[in-house]
């Protein structure tokens, strides 16, 4: 796998895509495939993953896909004391034509390679990545759910290996991509979720690693999701600030639809600040509602006392989340300092349009370049 900015020697012994090894499962290796009924998010793996090795002095071993397999690691390795790790979240969809796609893979790429420069991890070409992410899911195509509900889940993660308890960059790594057949996230489908606001929890802060797709980010946040469950809720609201700020929901992107002061209809979401993570969805769909030329579209702060004031004037049209995983999901209630807020959903559904539209594009029902084959 090509790297570049390194030191020269690793850049004139590049690996790339024509290098890769294949080690394919052997009809006894093969692992039963689950129906689609059963799927749950990442719980079923494929038959095959993919991996890269790097270290300071030789760069990038050639790529190999090989039989799903335990990892082995010294008990030292920087990513079990210092969490030097990233991941990303895609999909590869199986369209009404029989086709297999991807969704925009250049950008989960450009956002991994901005988190590995943040967390002190090698870089490498993004394309020949994206090659060798093709590959894999060509041999392990029969794992793509043959149904327009579900997908396949694509897992690139990248970790440091070297075995040393130094606090510094590392000087050996692991890419690897791990392939799991997935069901809608949420198991109560396209319904309305309830969250959790409270502000005595921040998920992120100004100048931290919010914006960056790192394991970190997440683990914190797991005991205050058990909370919001315990209170009967399904996600939270991560708010931040004196003021409040609406950052995230749960681990999705949040919108908000609404009529402003002036009256006009006006697609809201929280602005690349550094709190938030820059959503592929999110982007996707703020893209589609700029294209559409429908209603205002704005990134901005928003508050909760924006969000209560809209409420009780009978302005908020609708709130929802979006993300890889669930792609849209709608906002039913918030839970906000001892008080219940239903939030109402706007008939035609918004949430619902940007579902459908970009479940066409995955499905292949219409043809759009955010689809890439495979």
């Amino acid at each position: 796998m090509a790297v570049r900015g390194l030191i020269q020697s690793v850049r004139l012994h590049p690996q790339k895509f024509s290098d890769l090894e294949e080690k394919i499962c052997t009809p006894d290796q093969l692992r039963p495939k689950p129906d689609n009924s059963a799927l749950v998010f990442g719980k079923y793996f494929t038959d095959h993953m993919l991996e890269v090795s790097w270290d300071s002095k030789r760069g990038w071993a050639k790529p190999v896909i090989s039989p799903m397999h335990n990892l082995q690691l010294h008990p030292g390795a920087k990513v079990l004391h210092y969490a030097i790790e990233l991941f990303e979240g895609m999909k590869a969809y199986r369209g009404e034509d029989g086709c297999l796609r991807l969704f925009r893979p250049d950008k989960n790429m450009a956002r991994m390679l901005s988190t590995a420069k943040r967390s002190s991890l090698p870089t490498f070409d993004a394309e020949e990545m994206i090659k060798c992410v093709k590959r894999l899911i060509q041999i392990d195509k029969e794992w793509v759910p043959y149904s327009t509900t579900s997908s396949l889940y694509i897992r690139p993660t990248f970790i440091a290996t070297d075995p040393s308890l130094g606090v510094a960059s590392p000087n050996e790594a692991l890419l690897y991509v791990l392939l799991c057949p997935v069901g809608p996230y949420f198991t109560s489908g396209f319904k309305p979720i309830s969250l959790m606001a409270d502000p005595q929890y921040v998920r992120s802060w100004p100048g931290g690693c919010g914006a960056m797709k790192m394991g970190a980010n997440y683990a914190p946040t797991i005991y205050i999701q058990k909370q919001s469950e315990l209170l009967g809720h399904q996600q939270v609201l991560w708010l931040y600030g004196a003021d409040h700020q609406l950052t995230e929901v749960g681990t999705m992107n949040i919108f908000l639809f609404m009529l402003n002061e002036n009256g006009e209809r006006e697609l809201v979401t929280p602005p690349l600040d550094g709190l938030i993570l820059p959503g592929v969805t999110r982007l996707s769909l703020l893209e589609l509602a700029r294209e559409w030329k429908e209603f205002r579209v704005v990134e901005r702060t928003i508050t909760m006392a924006e969000v209560i004031q809209a409420h009780e004037e009978k302005r908020l049209l609708e709130i929802f989340g979006a993300g890889t995983a669930c792609v849209v999901c709608p906002v039913s209630s918030i839970s906000y300092q001892g008080r219940e807020y239903n939030i109402p959903r706007s008939e035609p559904s918004l949430s619902q349009r940007f579902l459908k539209t970009m479940s066409d594009i995955h499905y292949g029902r219409v043809q759009h370049p955010w689809a890439v084959d495979i």
